[in-house]
């Protein structure tokens, strides 16, 4: 039985990250939020695209008021009103301003603003009672970001930051990676669809539904093949269609050590090679790791990278952990992020509860992580943690670790906390 961190370290070698010339598309900016770059972005323009005033005020030289006070005020001649938008018309001279407001466009002949509350107008003049800084509230050309140069690497998230970034670039088209396919299954002769009557005995697959939606959160694209029962024969078709799409297969249920448990014998019947059997870790102690090769045989480089096969146990709270914890990191890295953001957050925070384990595997409790005046604060969810129990699995956005070999971590005490994001 592998440690956390050995089955973490086997996953993320394992994964071959798309590639950055064969696994891309280009899509257009009003769909590129939540896509990662696959190729740098350049801009062909300035930022700012021109000296601009950062305040209201008056376009002026310095010369003319770098020695003015309250006492002896700059007294000079008012020659144009520039708003943002419009292009300046007339030079600045000496003894000369121009009415400037935030954002517009620098006149030429001036350089320095002299901010409005510092100022008096009397009709077509201005009275300056205050001496600026040489290019005071002058944004300079190119002084953000020069036409050319790198905007955006590779492997950046577009969020609403990068989408204004984009935006205002007029970097309209963008080369990003494919979404990663994610084929999803549940096995178990127990199970029925939530729209099925529920008999004695049955249990609605939960599974299904939950890991295609933390697949569509983990910015993939999620593949459902439904239910299969626990007949070798099924499944090992299942199976085969699973890997003949997918980049990466989660099935439910079937590999723990029970009679009906056939998954782990089927893989290795179809030629996969099993890396992780199970870790040392509560709740997802049977866990399946293994590669398939690429049932296609040939293509630009040869072949396509392996299948990654998850076989995820059948309790919904431990399908659930096992993906925060191991299956998440494979996709980030699989979908292009750089190295750095691959594996899973985690914070230390004050916990508002006892956290109790039984110290023989490396413990995950769930629960909700919330800042308090300034520090994380980690709170037990009520009720049984059991991996059966999903009641209480709902709004939990932190895992809280207890070390292999610590039975107690008391209320009040930093804990490690794996922060969960949607």
């Amino acid at each position: 039985m592998l440690s956390v961190q050995e089955a973490e370290s086997i996953i993320l070698s394992l994964v071959q990250p798309l590639d950055e010339q064969l696994d891309t598309e280009v899509v257009e900016l009003s769909a590129a939020t939540g896509r990662i770059l696959a190729a740098p972005v350049t801009s062909q323009l300035d930022f700012p695209h021109w000296d601009n005033s950062a305040m209201d005020g008056y376009a002026v030289r310095y010369a003319d008021v770098q020695s003015c006070d309250a006492s002896q005020p700059a007294v000079l001649e008012i020659i144009e009103e520039i708003p943002a938008g419009y292009q300046p018309q007339r030079e600045v001279q000496s003894g000369q301003a121009s009415r400037i407001l935030t954002g517009a466009c620098m006149p030429q002949g001036a350089d320095t603003v002299v901010m409005q509350e510092n100022t008096q107008r009397e009709e077509n003049r201005v009275l300056i009672f205050e001496a600026p800084e040489p290019q005071a509230f002058v944004r300079k050309k190119a002084a953000f970001y020069q036409a050319g140069m790198p905007l955006l690497p590779p492997g950046v998230t577009i969020g609403a930051p990068e989408i204004a970034v984009l935006a205002a670039a007029q970097c309209t088209q963008l080369t990003v990676y494919r979404l990663p396919k994610v084929v999803i299954f549940s096995t178990g002769n127990e199970l029925v669809t939530p729209e099925q009557p529920l008999q004695p005995g049955q249990i609605v697959d939960s599974n299904q539904y939950a890991l295609a939606a933390f697949v569509l959160q983990a910015g993939g694209v999620a593949i459902s093949l439904g239910i299969v029962p626990d007949q070798p024969e099924a499944l090992r078709a299942k199976i085969t269609q699973a890997i003949s799409s997918a980049d990466i297969v989660l099935s439910t249920g079937g590999v723990s050590v029970g009679d009906y448990d056939y998954v782990d014998q089927i893989l290795t019947d179809l030629g996969a090679q099993t890396h992780i059997h199970s870790v040392a870790v509560k709740p997802g102690k049977p866990l399946t790791v293994a590669t398939f090769p690429s049932l296609d045989q040939e293509n630009q480089r040869g072949t396509k990278p392996p299948v990654l096969y998850f076989g995820l146990p059948g309790n919904p709270v431990s399908a659930l952990v096992s993906c925060w914890r191991f299956v998440k990191p494979a996709l980030n890295k699989l979908s292009g992020l750089p190295p750095t953001s691959c594996k899973p957050t985690f914070v230390q925070a004050y916990t508002r509860h006892e956290l109790r384990a039984s110290g023989k595997r490396e413990t995950y409790l769930w629960g909700q992580l919330q800042v308090v005046d300034g520090s994380y604060e980690f709170h037990l969810a009520g009720g049984s943690h059991s991996s059966g129990n999903l009641i209480n699995l709902a709004q939990t956005t932190g895992l809280a670790v207890v070390p292999v070999g610590q039975t107690s971590i008391p209320a009040g005490e930093l804990v490690q906390v794996l922060q969960i994001s949607y």
